[in-house]
């Protein structure tokens, strides 16, 4: 054991044991936050507007600031762009977030002194928790690659500005520099398959035990590899031995990554965001990942199936219950306040508070009344899967409300590695589990307002090729796994 690895874990034992401190305290500990939050900000523009100095509860506030997505508060970030201070947060924040927008175009989303570490505190100590739970600490002397955009900076009004993974490059500490691949020239590259290229050829020779990134973009980087060198990535690395993931589900992706890297290795999963890092796989026995509630966030919940209502009730940490979908709502030491981030969240234990992502509140499909969400259909498609040789590189599903023909359906598109036999067969099989996950989709089968889903197969690379037809190829973005309309489809189909 190397001076690094044993290093490794007592400093894991160290941070377990204030993890704990905090975890098993959760409604105090938010409570400390939202106070924390309020004593920082009364004297914002914001605080003034909303009457901050007065507000003494959750209740308080909850009655005096509303829920707001970015487009509610553009007003206000547009002030802090142009270089005001005081506005959301005091001073200035130390950089925006760049991300692309729905209807506003670019969103700039702020980063401050005092919430940047907690994104870098957190990514670290998700693999410190792996570390304390498995005892495995080998891999922090081999060489480490996060798929990331690129790390180069631009400034606005005096404030840097960039992707948030390209702003954590800057944050890597010095004893994970020399491990640490692609090259800084490297991750500047623009074009994502080039940059892919170049990160092969500096890699496929190394000693790679940690590879990150977003499943969908890490799944490119390996079939170049296999291309390259014409045999598993499990053998071209054979210490690779952790996975750590984030930004989408693993699952549709598992079988896929098992036959590409020709056996199995440990995953963390990561849920970070520009506008906040909130959750954190901490342990290979447990599903779902722990909720950060000491990373200087205050979290609400809406359940999704009430969001949409006149005034819908806004829980805090102690109230929240087991397997509800909610839409989560923050507000942060960045400026951000009862910030709906789009994401809709389950929990999946209560002590310690773990969650799994469940979708995006904008993406779901209720063409019919049926509201299905992201995590049914990946459900449904790994359930068809099981016990089968059918694997799926990617996936996504919209509604076909006017057909040539027949009843409405909701219109699977497939890209298969490899396919069933029969593919009205298994459409039937995600079609069944489907319909016992989702009451009113089997309503509405039953009631024949909708037939049977129908799966187009997608060409090899297909949403590939779609993706950089809309300039999203590579980095943070990734592929809606369902949509209300058929904009994705439409184009899929062409």
């Amino acid at each position: 054991m190397s001076i690094k690895s044993f290093a490794a874990k007592i400093f894991a034992g160290i941070i377990h044991g204030k993890t704990q401190k905090w975890a098993s305290n959760p409604v105090e500990t938010q409570q400390e936050v939202f106070s924390d939050l309020m004593a920082k900000a009364w004297q914002t523009g914001f605080g003034k507007d909303h009457d901050f100095e007065n507000i003494q509860s959750f209740e308080d506030f909850a009655a005096k600031v509303p829920v707001r997505d970015y487009e509610a508060l553009k007003s206000y970030v547009d002030r802090v762009v142009k270089g005001e201070e005081n506005v959301l947060w005091p001073g200035k924040p130390l950089y925006f977030a760049k991300t692309s927008g729905t209807t506003s175009g670019a969103k700039y989303i702020p980063l401050t002194k005092e919430s940047m570490p907690y994104h870098i505190k957190a990514a670290r100590n998700a693999i410190l928790a792996y570390i304390h739970e498995t005892g495995k600490a080998d891999f922090v002397d081999g060489k480490m690659i996060f798929l990331q955009g690129s790390p180069e900076l631009h400034e606005k009004n005096g404030i840097k500005l960039g992707r948030l993974s390209g702003i954590v490059a800057h944050y890597v500490p010095a004893y994970l520099q020399k491990n640490r691949m692609p090259s800084w020239e490297t991750n500047t590259i623009d074009d994502w398959e080039t940059k892919v290229d170049a990160i092969v050829e500096e890699t496929y020779n190394e000693d790679m035990q940690v590879i990150s990134g977003i499943p969908s973009w890490v799944q490119m980087y390996f079939e170049k590899l296999q291309q390259k060198e014409g045999k598993k990535v499990g053998n071209i690395f054979k210490n690779f031995s952790l996975f750590i993931y984030g930004g989408v589900n693993y699952e549709p992706y598992r079988a896929k990554f098992e036959n590409l890297i020709g056996r199995k290795v440990d995953s963390i999963e990561l849920f970070p965001a520009s506008e906040g890092f909130f959750a954190y796989q901490d342990s290979q026995k447990e599903k779902g990942m722990l909720l950060l509630l000491n990373a200087g966030i205050f979290y609400e919940f809406i359940k999704a199936d009430e969001f949409f209502t006149d005034k819908p009730k806004r829980y805090t940490i102690g109230e929240v219950e087991l397997g509800v979908n909610y839409v989560l709502i923050i507000s942060t030491n960045a400026g951000l306040w009862a910030y709906n981030i789009g994401d809709t969240v389950a929990f999946t234990s209560l002590s310690p508070y773990r969650v799994i992502v469940t979708g995006r509140i904008k993406h779901y499909i209720s063409a019919f009344g049926e509201h299905v969400i992201g995590k049914e259909v990946e459900s449904a498609l790994n359930e068809a899967m099981v016990g089968t040789d059918v694997s799926v590189n990617e996936f996504t599903v919209a509604p076909q409300i006017t057909p040539a023909e027949g009843l409405p359906y909701h219109e699977w598109f497939i890209e298969f590695e490899k396919e069933p036999a029969n593919v009205e067969a298994f459409a039937l099989k995600i079609d069944a589990a489907m319909r016992k996950q989702n009451v009113y989709y089997d309503d509405l089968i039953v009631g024949k307002v909708l037939r049977t889903l129908v799966i187009t197969p997608v060409a090899k690379e297909g949403f590939r090729e779609y993706m950089k037809s809309i300039g999203k190829l590579g980095g943070q973005n990734k592929l809606p796994r369902l949509a209300n309309d058929r904009k994705i489809a439409d184009a899929l189909t062409k």
